[in-house]
């Protein structure tokens, strides 16, 4: 089978490699649809690990059933997990599902940048869910990445009235635009570097959009009625994106850390913007639940979540630098979606 080997962000290579074979509780998926992550192109996250093939967002069809699976057959069209975890440690039984060291271990082989990947046993138990009827495999392969800002939004409490701030409006942060406009959000505010990216995030629900380098807390205040943000989302990892969250959260606002900063970067902070009446809270979020994969489904399913419009490019495995390339970049795109039967 076909797959591309990540060496670096310049150098993602076609070669052949012979397709899984699977065992009993496994399956063996043919890969429709993939999409290209924000941390797809984290070269110093890859850089002990190349070479390797990529790939978690990934949505298609059971092409082989190991002895002992009795919930899917061939054909069924399936999201999976990549990452699962065990359910029974106490990081799980307290909520902490993504804390997991059973997550940090799991995979499938070898990744979604492949015509065919094997789905483990302890994935097909507990991280592959149906596709639901009349959703596309590029839709349906929103449900990782949007599961992963569910949870965040989930966490800091986004909802009906809630005005929310997201820094950076790349592909996460157009997510999180988008989830909040679907959560009722009262006000919506964007900020990025790029004009094409803040027009996108008019068109996902954000009701105000400002130029990262010409932003303050002041702006945000003429455009919000003299407040600022109640919940922060920071998808920049940045020193200075996350100095312009804080500096723009009001009075018991929550603050989400969403994407981390290069290696090695520090970021200095002022403890006391937190402590007296100020009452902020600073967190963090990682990855999906089960739960989280399943809301995204019905969510995209239900016309609630625009996924397919925020496709901008669609490209045959054998083009996946030019996607890598995009997506690197940050240039005009949102969501790369890699089609490697095509």
């Amino acid at each position: 089978m076909r797959v591309a080997m990540y060496f670096s962000n310049r150098d993602v290579r076609l070669t052949e490699r012979p397709t899984p074979t699977i065992g009993p509780g496994e399956l063996l998926m043919k890969i429709h649809a993939s999409g290209i992550c924000g941390s797809d192109v984290m070269e110093w996250y890859r850089r002990d690990k190349v070479p390797l093939v990529l790939g978690h967002e990934v949505a298609g069809e059971v092409a082989e059933v190991g002895a002992g699976v009795t919930r899917f057959a061939v054909g069924d069209r399936i999201v999976v997990s990549h990452h699962v975890p065990c359910n029974t440690c106490l990081l799980c039984r307290r909520g902490h599902h993504t804390a997991c060291e059973t997550l940090r271990r799991t995979t499938f082989d070898p990744g979604g940048f492949a015509e065919f990947v094997r789905v483990p046993a302890i994935n097909v138990d507990r991280g592959v869910y149906p596709i639901p009827a009349g959703l596309s495999y590029e839709e349906a392969s929103f449900a990782e990445p949007l599961a992963c800002v569910l949870r965040g939004q989930r966490k800091i409490g986004v909802g009906p009235g809630v005005a929310t701030l997201v820094i950076g409006a790349g592909a996460s942060g157009l997510l999180h635009v988008e989830l909040a406009r679907t959560l009722g959000a009262g006000f919506i505010a964007a900020t990025d570097l790029s004009p094409f990216r803040l027009e996108q995030a008019k068109k996902f629900g954000a009701t105000a959009t400002f130029l990262a380098n010409d932003f303050n807390s002041d702006k945000l205040r003429e455009a919000f009625d003299g407040r600022l943000a109640d919940r922060v989302i920071v998808t920049a990892g940045a020193a200075s994106a996350i100095a312009q969250g804080l500096a723009a959260c009001e009075r018991g606002a929550t603050v989400l850390l969403f994407a981390p900063m290069d290696e090695g970067a520090k970021f200095q902070l002022d403890v006391n913007q937190f402590f007296w009446r100020n009452d902020r809270t600073l967190t963090t979020t990682y990855a999906g639940t089960q739960e989280d994969h399943l809301v995204a489904l019905d969510l995209i399913a239900a016309g609630r979540f625009r996924a397919r419009d925020m496709i901008t490019h669609r490209l045959p495995l054998a083009r996946i630098q030019e996607g890598f390339d995009l997506v690197a970049r940050g240039a005009e795109s949102i969501k790369v979606i890699v089609e490697p039967q095509a």
